[in-house]
């Protein structure tokens, strides 16, 4: 699937979004989120942005701000699962570049990530790879994040296997990985 393809969010949905949100501190960045969260693939199409900025009038520079300044939001379409590699220095010397060069078995993701990239997501959109400076989660370095849950004291072969089974979407298994 073209990663540049249109995808919307249905404008009566952000019609619904911004009606419940009217009048609440935090309205843009809140309906932001809610669009983001509706898009199949966990983005903000310029689609969205552009209805988002006309039903608002608050300016579409102001919304690409916004959408630039949070790290949550997402310009690109994302997979279907998420894993996300700390960069901060204890993780450093504990070892995630090691485990970032793991995830290089994804077509693509090498390339990306030498290109400066901190954000690949494979073709069939399947696994969304990030990197992010620091967790907060010193102690237990290295850390990753997959799908949201935090694991600590990651090794190549825990990797290895959570990117098995997210490939085989075995999400619904408990994975020891601690």
């Amino acid at each position: 699937m073209d990663t540049n393809a249109e995808i919307l969010v249905d404008k009566r949905t952000i019609d619904e979004i911004i009606s419940k949100n009217e009048g609440k501190p935090g309205k843009l960045l809140t309906a932001m989120e809610e669009i983001q969260e509706a898009n199949e693939y966990k983005f903000l199409d310029p689609q969205s942005m552009d209805y988002l900025s006309s039903r608002t009038k608050v300016p579409l520079s102001q919304i690409y701000s916004v959408a630039t300044f949070y790290s949550f939001f997402n310009l690109k379409p994302q997979g279907k699962h998420t894993i996300i590699v700390c960069r901060g220095t204890a993780c450093h010397t504990k070892g995630s570049k090691v485990l970032l060069d793991d995830l290089d078995a994804l077509p693509g993701c090498k390339e990306a990530f030498e290109a400066g990239e901190t954000c690949f997501t494979t073709e069939d959109r399947q696994i969304t790879v990030k990197t992010v400076a620091c967790f907060g989660q010193c102690a237990l370095a290295p850390v990753v994040a997959v799908d949201g849950i935090i694991y600590s004291n990651v090794t190549s072969e825990k990797i290895m296997k959570l990117l098995q089974n997210l490939r085989e979407d075995k999400k619904d298994e408990n994975i020891k990985l601690c």
